[in-house]
């Protein structure tokens, strides 16, 4: 159950190290915006499990969860199913904006 996500709002993470506090307690979720799905997974009896998720969704996500990759020259992630913490109707960025 694998998801790819862009997100350019989101700072590297080696940037966030940098920048946040030991003392802070609690993260803020990233957002992105998921660009590819597989097909799913499988459970023990070898039934696939179809993913939740589609292309074009907008999903919040823990600041570390995922593996980054660079496919032509774009910084994706790429994370488990079960690393999305929830699906927006829309960005925040926009809703804020209407």
């Amino acid at each position: 159950m694998i998801v790819l996500l862009s997100d350019a709002s989101m700072p590297t993470r080696s940037q966030a190290a940098a920048s946040s506090s030991p003392t802070t307690a609690k993260e803020k979720p990233s957002q992105g915006e998921i660009t590819a799905v597989g097909p799913g997974g499988r459970d023990e009896g070898g039934t696939l499990i179809p993913i939740d998720l589609k292309i074009g969704d907008h999903v919040l996500f823990s600041k570390w969860s995922g593996t980054e990759v660079k496919i032509e020259g774009v910084e994706l992630l790429i994370m488990k199913e079960t690393d999305i913490m929830g699906v927006l109707d829309q960005p925040v960025a926009k809703r804020k904006a209407a």
